[in-house]
């Protein structure tokens, strides 16, 4: 399970842009071209259950998904703001275009022993995370996810087995979900409504999927090369580009497994906030 995780991370990062399924884009990293697609989606209607549409008519096209390096005026990536706007219909979000709070989230795909000392920074400074979670883990560590969900922090699903979505056909894609919220909400007491593709690899049927079971989409509006434990990135030139990047109602994805994160989140949070952003 862990070497299937990290394989696939390194194929994301490896190309800047999330492009497993064969989506030409911008890269992530410092590329051209980058952004979720801006084909047009069928027209769904969305009630409080959900999306309502016959599955049939919406497009199975598998999309990469990347934030960019390109920004508007208030340093907001246009990726996530073209995400956002394109996919919307679909309770899906890239950024928090009604909030100016950086939220803080962490991907965990498996365990690399500094998950307690990233739970230990966030409880000193008194800051609450979201923490996606794949099934394999939540069973591995229950001890560190009865933790997050002690301490506050919001548990969410990031899939039974991390496939991509969009690979999948409409009932696997829905147990990829259920299958999991059962497990947590038997398991932990909890009933998660959010959820992260794996791979940041979508398609409007899949999104479609994902909100017809009751849960929102969440994706990133920055994300940095910090996923390959073996290859971690230098802990002063991390730290300025996350604060570079900063903006509001940022949504960061950070990996747990990354030793430069965890050696640098409190540093990051200070600085954050003499920034003026609250988190």
């Amino acid at each position: 399970m862990n070497k299937l995780i990290l394989a696939r991370f390194a194929a994301v990062f490896t190309a800047g842009v999330l492009t497993a399924c064969g989506m030409t884009g911008r890269k992530e990293n410092g590329g051209d071209d980058i952004g979720a697609s801006s084909a047009a989606a069928e027209p769904v209607m969305i009630t409080a259950k959900g999306v309502k549409s016959d599955y049939s008519a919406l497009s199975g096209e598998c999309h990469g998904y990347g934030q960019g390096v390109q920004v508007d005026e208030k340093n907001r990536t246009l990726g996530a703001l073209d995400f956002n706007h394109t996919y919307g219909k679909y309770s899906a979000k890239a950024i928090n275009e009604d909030d100016k709070k950086i939220t803080l989230t962490f991907d965990q795909g498996y365990e690399n022993g500094y998950t307690a000392q990233i739970l230990d920074t966030l409880k000193e400074k008194n800051v609450k995370a979201v923490f996606f979670l794949v099934q394999d883990y939540a069973e591995r560590n229950p001890e560190l996810v009865r933790r997050m969900i002690d301490e506050g922090h919001t548990v969410a699903n990031h899939s039974v087995h991390h496939y991509s979505m969009p690979s999948l056909n409409e009932e696997t894609c829905r147990t990829e979900i259920t299958d999991f919220h059962e497990y947590m909400k038997e398991n932990f007491g909890v009933e998660m409504t959010l959820f992260r593709p794996p791979m940041g690899e979508f398609s409007e049927k899949s999104l479609a999927v994902t909100a017809d079971c009751g849960y929102e989409t969440v994706l990133w509006s920055f994300a940095y090369a910090d996923w390959n434990a073996d290859d971690q990135p230098e802990p002063s030139a991390a730290l300025d580009k996350l604060r570079k990047a900063a903006h509001e109602g940022a949504i960061y994805l950070l990996h747990s497994v990354s030793s430069t994160n965890a050696q640098i989140l409190g540093d990051l949070i200070d600085g954050l906030r003499e920034d003026g952003f609250e988190l």
